[in-house]
């Protein structure tokens, strides 16, 4: 049986401050794929810690609501990055923000219901049209926040992510070929670019909008471009290039781009978490396939730690004089389709350890260490209610929660009864038996993070400050 349980840490007690905003609850539901294997070495707040961080460095508050993500230029801001944006918040229960982003994407969209690719602050469009990217990760994150919180609220998640996914479907999908373009406004067959690929999500919007037959045509032709560019052009490994031709060859539209997009660099660096997607969510067996080559070329390297920020198609890097969050964690999920667990910790503990301070890689730094804490789960499965997994009333209340000392534990009943506290990773740490109303657990001499009291064969969660 697949489990799912959700974390849930209250930042108004933890003294977190996002721009003063009236945010009570950040909640990680830690599922499990129904493919693949996640790390177990993932501390307890972790993923809290790199959300803050992000929140904290790259979000700026705009009027009436709105939200938006600083560019590598604090002042600018990219339609990448709201979709990243929207990404993070809807996993991470953020609602304040996810709206805030999505309607700062509203106010900048172009005639084609494409958010413009750059503009500078809160005002002025700077970067005309759209970037496809953009659109299918603020179209996932609506589908999450429906799922997670309804249609009842000022944003109608529904309408608006199916109006997005046709959106995308009639300008960013060339016709007739099902080539998925960069934009609304260029590409197609003369150019495309593999790192957009999230094959996954194209079969979530088939489900979603009855549309399976085009959006799984569309999957299956990134599948075909991807083994395409890797054949004609002699590629070891996963290393596809960075822009492509739908036949495979290098596109000759992109001569501004790092070595003519010939090289696997800052955009196809992303290629294996798109394709991990599918694996995690579908076990599809093409995504296998392509993640599998990942998990080779780590290998060869001699591991994680020997991962550097790109390499041309033969395999060479092209740096070795610093290490990048961007190239890391994307072999990273990719190795969550290995059967090593060994391989799969060891990745997860390179990506944290390479923190960095820059928009992009710090960006999908925190993405990724989603997707291997289970943070990025297929939003048509089923989700708990937000920090409801008990649908009866418990017996007893435990009080302060969260707690910094003594935990407690008040009866309605007197009876002979058992609590046991456990930690996130299931160990038991201490059994306290007793048939008085109230017993007393002295948390004092933990860590602080999130534990789970066992009562009456239920878990409840606490938080310990």
């Amino acid at each position: 049986m697949k489990k799912c349980y959700s974390i849930t840490v209250y930042l108004l007690f933890l003294g977190i401050n996002f721009f003063n905003a009236q945010i009570s609850e950040i909640n990680f539901l830690n599922r499990d794929y129904d493919y693949g294997i996640q790390p177990n070495n993932i501390q307890a707040n972790d993923l809290l810690d790199v959300y803050v961080a992000w929140r904290n460095t790259f979000v700026a508050s705009c009027n009436d609501g709105r939200f938006r993500v600083k560019f590598d230029t604090p002042s600018q801001t990219v339609s990448e990055g709201i979709g990243y944006g929207m990404l993070l918040a809807a996993y991470a229960n953020d609602k304040e923000l996810l709206d805030g982003l999505w309607l700062y994407y509203k106010d900048f969209s172009n005639a084609n219901g494409v958010m413009n690719w750059k503009i500078e602050d809160c005002s002025n469009v700077i970067g005309q049209n759209g970037a496809t990217d953009a659109e299918l990760d603020a179209a996932i994150a609506l589908i999450v926040a429906e799922k997670r919180w309804g249609n009842s609220g000022a944003i109608h998640y529904q309408n608006d992510a199916k109006a997005l996914i046709a959106a995308i479907k009639d300008h960013e999908v060339e016709s007739g070929t099902y080539v998925l373009k960069p934009g609304d406004a260029w590409g197609g067959s003369a150019n495309t670019n593999p790192s957009y690929f999230t094959t996954g999500y194209f079969r979530v919007f088939g489900e979603y909008t009855n549309d399976q037959v085009f959006w799984n045509a569309v999957a299956s032709k990134c599948y075909d471009i991807i083994d395409a560019n890797l054949s004609k052009n002699n590629a070891v490994y996963n290393l596809v290039s960075d822009w492509s031709e739908a036949d495979g060859d290098y596109s000759t539209q992109v001569s501004w781009a790092y070595d003519e997009g010939k090289s696997y660099y800052y955009d196809a660096a992303r290629t294996p978490w798109r394709i991990a997607i599918d694996y995690l969510w579908y076990g599809n067996s093409r995504a296998l396939s392509y993640t599998e080559l990942c998990n080779d070329f780590v290998t060869a390297q001699g591991g994680f730690d020997q991962i550097y920020p790109g390499y041309n198609q033969a395999g060479v890097a092209i740096r070795t004089d610093y290490k990048d969050p961007t190239f890391t964690g994307a072999y990273s999920t990719a190795g969550m389709a290995s059967t090593d667990l060994n391989f799969v910790n060891d990745g997860y503990e390179e990506l944290k350890n390479q923190p960095t301070t820059a928009y992009f890689g710090a960006t999908l730094r925190a993405i990724y260490m989603f997707v291997l804490s289970g943070n990025a789960y297929n939003p048509l499965e089923p989700v708990l209610s937000v920090d409801k997994p008990e649908t009866d009333t418990p017996s007893f209340k435990a009080y302060p929660n969260p707690v910094l000392n003594d935990l407690f534990v008040n009866f309605k009943f007197s009876k002979p009864r058992t609590i046991n506290l456990f930690s996130l990773k299931g160990t038991k740490l201490s059994t306290k038996t007793s048939q008085s109303s109230e017993m007393k657990l002295d948390m004092s001499h933990l860590s602080s993070g999130v534990y789970f009291l066992n009562v009456d064969n239920k878990n409840y969660k606490i938080v310990k400050l």
